[in-house]
């Protein structure tokens, strides 16, 4: 244990050093002093100065004594949630937020005297720090995520001489800052399951290295896990808490805040329930949006059906709606502007039986009305299995939904997402799907058990403010 800590002691020191030479190699790193005063405006002009970047003020008369660190969308999405809940809970606590992936676009949500994003934010090649690729590792690397995270890094250090509290949610990474901070913390631990090497075939190397470990978490995961400034540590899922509780880490499940996101119930579904409903889920992060709706729609030309289909194509807030009507347009889908589904749809495009109906930001209100999915995403497909939704993904070349990818997700999701390996195969479960609603509620079962039930933000936020802020 004393050479994990020496190992870590090590890094961080490294970091450290790596980062003194950033400064002194440039003077305008000094964080924006003086002449980076963006971050003391409202966070909407901020944004207009620079949709980059938002700095951090050390100048700020502020005293923010929480703050969140998260490293992916869906964490983004978790963290928002959980802070709306403790700055209506508790008065008097100002709030910052670091995402270390991404812009953070989700928290301009949030209006808040009390709160304010911070850090140098970037979008990434890979839409995330990528660990599924070589090639998306390699992408972000060349695009400046190792200086901007050295950068974000030395805020966290500062953190300490405030007597800030740290929430971390993801992974290694923000787990590692708020640990090296010196600052207590909590940690949500949202991407990691064992569900993905204790359910399923088990026969890949990564079944080996996990079941060897007793867990899907590292060994340096743990041992941060285990310091004594780690006031509460909260998993995804009951069976990662329980093999966490083996280890003599006093591991909790609360529930999958996931679900607290999107609607259960939709009284438009009336206007679309004589059609067969597909949603199509083609992730966030573009390009490789594009090429996976590309692939999605070359399937669904080659499909027929005796019924009407509607196919929900919500998009995230940074898609190109231009772009978007560009592939509809390509595989013969033509606007219709007289066809009104009035579910909010900003637009309906039809070829022959099929109709493509498209709206930005709309997942959360249309997930609950699809019978089947096609998705190649991450969270959202998560959601719509809580749902009771059976989904089919077609992994493409990545860099971040690819095929182990998607395999980890379906063992994840006990089988709710199959996994297809060529449109043929697709095409012939989609039509079984949505034919045979026993098919359907059996591929479903495990990934609704597995996801559990709205509510667990707020279970969440009050153990942070019971273990954490108390």
């Amino acid at each position: 244990m004393n050479n994990k800590y020496s190992k870590l002691k090590v890094l961080e020191g490294f970091i450290g050093n790596c980062v003194d030479k950033i400064k002194k190699a440039a003077p305008r790193f000094e964080l924006g002093i003086k002449d980076l005063q963006s971050s003391a405006l409202p966070l909407g002009h901020a944004a207009e100065k620079d949709s980059n970047k938002t700095f951090y003020d050390l100048n700020s008369k502020a005293s923010h004594s929480l703050l969140f660190i998260c490293n992916g969308h869906g964490e983004d999405v978790i963290a928002s949630e959980i802070i709306k809940i403790l700055l209506k809970k508790i008065k008097n606590t100002n709030v910052e937020v670091l995402p270390l992936v991404g812009n953070g676009d989700v928290f301009n949500s949030i209006k808040s005297k009390n709160f304010r994003k911070i850090g140098y934010l970037k979008e990434l090649p890979s839409g995330g720090f990528s660990n599924q690729s070589l090639k998306g590792f390699l992408l972000d690397l060349f695009a400046g995520f190792l200086i901007d995270n050295l950068r974000n890094f030395l805020i966290v250090k500062q953190k300490s001489k405030y007597n800030c509290k740290i929430i971390a949610v993801g992974d290694l990474l923000p787990l590692f800052y708020a640990w090296s901070s010196g600052c207590k913390f909590s940690f949500i631990g949202t991407p990691k399951s064992d569900h993905t090497w204790s359910s399923g075939p088990g026969w890949e190397l990564s079944d080996f290295y996990h079941k060897l470990k007793g867990s899907e978490w590292d060994p340096w995961e743990i041992f941060l896990m285990k310091s004594p400034r780690c006031k509460n540590l909260i998993m995804r899922d009951n069976i990662t808490a329980k093999n966490l509780n083996r280890k003599n880490i006093d591991a909790k499940y609360l529930g999958n805040p996931m679900m607290d996101f999107v609607d259960v119930k939709n009284e438009k579904i009336s206007n679309i329930i004589s059609f067969k409903r597909i949603i199509l889920l083609v992730g966030s992060r573009y390009p490789e949006a594009l090429k996976n709706l590309d692939n999605f729609l070359n399937c669904l030309q080659h499909f027929d059906l005796s019924k009407d289909l509607v196919v929900l194509l919500p998009l995230s807030i940074n898609a190109n709606v231009i772009q978007i009507q560009n592939y509809l347009n390509k595989y013969g889908f033509i606007k219709q502007s007289k066809v009104k589904f009035l579910i909010d749809e900003d637009s309906v495009w039809k070829k022959k039986d099929k109709y493509v109906v498209i709206g930005k930001g709309k997942f959360n209100l249309w997930a609950n009305m699809a019978e089947v999915g096609l998705s190649n995403a991450g969270t959202a497909t998560e959601q719509i299995a809580g749902l009771g939704i059976p989904s089919l993904s077609l992994p493409g070349s990545g860099p971040q939904f690819t095929k182990s990818f998607a395999k980890r997700q379906s063992r994840l999701l006990g089988g709710s997402v199959l996994v297809c390996k060529n449109k043929k195969i697709l095409l012939k479960r989609l039509s079984l799907l949505l034919k045979e609603k026993v098919d359907r509620l059996e591929q479903a079962k495990f990934g609704k058990n597995r996801m559990g039930e709205y509510g667990a933000s707020k279970k969440i936020a009050d153990s942070i403010n019971l273990h954490l802020l108390s």
